[in-house]
């Protein structure tokens, strides 16, 4: 077994452009360690230097306390397992998961214990003498997955090895990803841009945004408490609704467009740097379970936001309401994709800073609230979030 330690671990290409900058990261034995951030923010770079497949700039890999840097990929006791499969589809599953035991000339008694225990492990016993073609996409990262595994690895690293799946095969990986880590108590660092995928999996979830370490801490942790910006809107699904605010002149308010909301002395006291923004603008944080409609509440709410409503989503057991609100939103981190989706989705195009924002809630499933309606939702103000305006960082205490 070992940890990994990354210390001031930095990429800068030929070009002068900086893939990573100054990572510092400690992955202990057996923990399962999620490095998640939209497309280009350094996780693969990191995960590579990490396997010794990209050189590194400045900074240190070290594996149990061993500096590794210098040393070639199979040197480093590392198993990768990568989002394609890399299967040779001419052998068979035992062949396959076998194939780096058969190169290091390792008896074949031993390889075939080895192979049968991964299957095993791995629910592919009945399927060791198929071929890859004859298997599911989930099967066939089980066998990726059971080729790692034989192989009694030092360090475990994968890159989003199930984006090749469809929704339901992804669900039922994460699970399974999960239950065979544990088992196999490994080190594992695990790459991913799906936020849903780093939460479920991750024993902790590092945020990494154009190549700088955001955030790390448990998922819980990351979705109570993001320490700025970039990891509040993209930490959660659907995002946290983020608009420009202004603290009243007695602390006692926020006001969002020409909406006040009560500020529970709860919260001003778990808050105190809040005393500094009186009468100043901030960016406020509305995750969309924190918004109900206030209809259906047996009592008047505290607080409620005028919106009107462009589009509803049934899901079952909640439906999530896509609104409009007259409020300036704040300047988003999202990728441009995202945005354009979230835009589309509500019926609008509405840019930071103009006069009327969107925003999702979740709410009851017995809301009769219907694209073209107008709400009025409940605000749970003790749920707030709330971000210094120029650095964009969390306002705590």
């Amino acid at each position: 077994m070992a940890t990994i330690s990354l210390d001031k671990l930095t990429k800068i290409y030929p070009n002068g452009k900086p893939a990573v900058s100054d990572l510092d990261l400690e992955v202990a034995e057996g923990e399962l360690m999620v490095l998640v951030g939209p497309s280009g923010s350094g996780k693969t770079t990191a995960l590579r230097m990490v396997a010794g497949l990209e050189e590194i700039t400045s900074g240190t890999v070290s594996m149990d306390g061993r500096v590794v840097n210098d040393l070639t990929p199979k040197d480093r006791n590392v198993a990768m397992v990568f989002q394609n499969y890399a299967l040779y589809p001419h052998k068979t599953v035992a062949e396959n998961i076998g194939f780096s035991l058969n190169l290091r000339g390792i008896p074949k008694a031993e390889i075939r214990d080895k192979v049968e225990a991964a299957a095993q492990l791995l629910g592919l016993t009945e399927y060791l003498k198929r071929r890859p073609g004859q298997l599911s996409g989930g099967q066939r990262q089980r066998v990726a997955m059971g080729r790692a595994i034989v192989r009694d690895p030092a360090v475990f690293l994968m890159d989003e090895p199930l984006s090749n799946l469809d929704a339901k095969m992804r669900v039922q990986m994460r699970a399974e990803i999960s239950h065979i880590q544990r088992r196999v108590g490994v080190a594992t660092l695990y790459v991913t841009h799906d936020q849903t995928e780093a939460m479920t999996l991750g024993d902790r979830v590092c945020v990494l945004h154009m190549g700088t370490l955001q955030q790390c801490g448990t998922p819980q942790h990351l979705y109570d408490h993001p320490d700025n910006l970039f990891v509040a809107g993209f930490i959660g699904s659907p995002a946290m609704n983020l608009y420009e605010a202004t603290i009243s002149p007695s602390g006692s308010e926020v006001r969002v467009g020409p909406e006040l909301l009560s500020l529970p002395a709860r919260l001003l006291a778990t808050r105190p740097a809040l005393a500094a923004y009186r009468d100043r603008r901030l960016i406020l944080g509305i995750r969309p379970e924190s918004l109900s409609d206030a209809a259906l509440l047996p009592a008047p709410p505290d607080g409620t936001l005028s919106a009107d409503v462009e589009l509803t989503e049934a899901l079952g057991n909640e439906i999530q309401l896509h609104f409009t609100i007259e409020a300036p939103r704040a300047p988003s981190h999202e990728p441009e994709a995202a945005i354009e989706a979230t835009e589309l989705s509500a019926g609008a195009s509405i840019k930071a800073g103009t006069s009327r924002a969107e925003g999702v809630a979740r709410v009851s499933p017995h809301s009769t609230l219907r694209a073209g309606s107008h709400a009025t939702l409940a605000v749970d103000t003790e749920a707030l979030h709330f971000f210094d305006s120029d650095t964009e960082q969390a306002i705590w205490a």
